[in-house]
């Protein structure tokens, strides 16, 4: 040990980063196989990280991020606010790509510490020609690593692309380059020479600012998507309301807008005390709070994909039910 390097420590849950393909060409069946390497078996696969930190690990999950959980977070969450309780003083967590964004932002929000955490993932298995696991997995440790990381809130690496949890979305089913950041534009580089360059931050309040508290819970408040379509209808609202749900993301058109039928079945939703989130299919953008939907009672997501409006509104129900708290939450986070 090192003592001059800082101490990371690493969590892992499963994914792609974890995967072992029946050979070299499985970019896309090595889940079915049920193979995966530990956080030791990965760790041992960049020697070049002794130099980098500290390194102390647990395989905490080993599950594909498709089946990862609300319950999983808190677990996640719990874990990883102890860690940096006690002196470490950044985390990674390897994840699968499908629902790392959902991960990362509920972590963002539940955090309470200033430190690095970073969450990275693979898009081809460590068993795979070219794949990206190592050099994602570095990257991460690096920025957990770095005294430039903190204050930034929780992150996602890959692709040497530093992405805020807040804005990070998958866009792509295969490519490398999979993560994005919104119109925003992501924060910085784990560049070539190795360095953690950021150019930017997000002002939206987060990590140790937050006000949300996991500590105690083992569930969270029930919140369901529902996307609009043409030709949609009311069903799928209706069944939120039958299942007893407490709140409902509306993924619209554009900029939130909906089929009649839909908006008219969500309206009875509002007037059931069941608050209603106006989002959008579409990637980019804010949905902007008018004042005819203000009267009618709905709720608006600012520039939050649908999956993070969820996970702010189940927060949100934590604290209050009432529209006008939620609207304010829904601006300052």
């Amino acid at each position: 040990m090192n003592k001059k390097l800082p101490k990371v420590h690493i969590i892992a849950t499963g994914g792609t980063i974890s995967g072992i393909g029946a050979n070299r060409l499985d970019y896309t069946q090595y889940s079915d196989t049920g193979n995966r390497y530990t956080i030791e078996q990965l760790i041992e696969r960049i020697p070049e990280v002794k130099n980098v930190a500290n390194l102390t690990y647990e395989n905490l999950l080993a599950t594909g991020s498709t089946n990862i959980t609300p319950k999983d977070w808190l677990v996640i969450a719990e874990r990883a606010n102890t860690l940096l309780q006690d002196g470490i003083d950044g985390i990674v967590i390897t994840h699968g790509t499908a629902t790392l964004e959902e991960t990362a932002y509920f972590l963002h929000l539940t955090i309470k510490s200033n430190k690095p955490v970073v969450l990275t993932g693979a898009m081809r298995p460590p068993s795979s020609m070219s794949t990206d696991a190592d050099i994602n997995l570095l990257d991460a440790i690096r920025i957990a690593s770095s005294g430039n990381a903190q204050n930034m809130g929780v992150m996602g690496v890959l692709n040497n692309q530093i992405h805020s949890a807040r804005e990070i979305i998958k866009m792509n089913t295969l490519r490398v380059d999979t993560f994005q950041s919104n119109d925003l534009g992501f924060l910085g580089f784990v560049d070539s020479d190795g360095q953690v360059i950021f150019y930017r931050n997000s002002i939206k309040t987060h990590t140790y600012e937050s006000e949300f508290s996991t500590q105690g819970l083992d569930q969270l408040p029930r919140v369901d998507i529902v996307v609009a379509y043409s030709g949609g209808d009311g069903l799928l609202i209706d069944a939120v309301k039958k299942n007893e749900s407490q709140g409902l993301i509306l993924a619209g058109f554009g900029s939130g807008t909906l089929p009649t039928v839909m908006k008219d079945s969500a309206l009875e939703l509002v007037k059931c005390g069941i608050p209603v989130v106006l989002a959008s299919r579409s990637i980019m953008g804010r949905i902007v709070l008018t004042e005819k939907l203000r009267d009618e009672g709905f709720i608006t997501c600012d520039n939050l994909s649908p999956q993070k409006a969820r996970i702010l509104l189940m927060l949100s129900l934590l604290q209050t039910s009432d529209t006008q708290k939620i609207r304010d939450l829904f601006e300052k986070y």
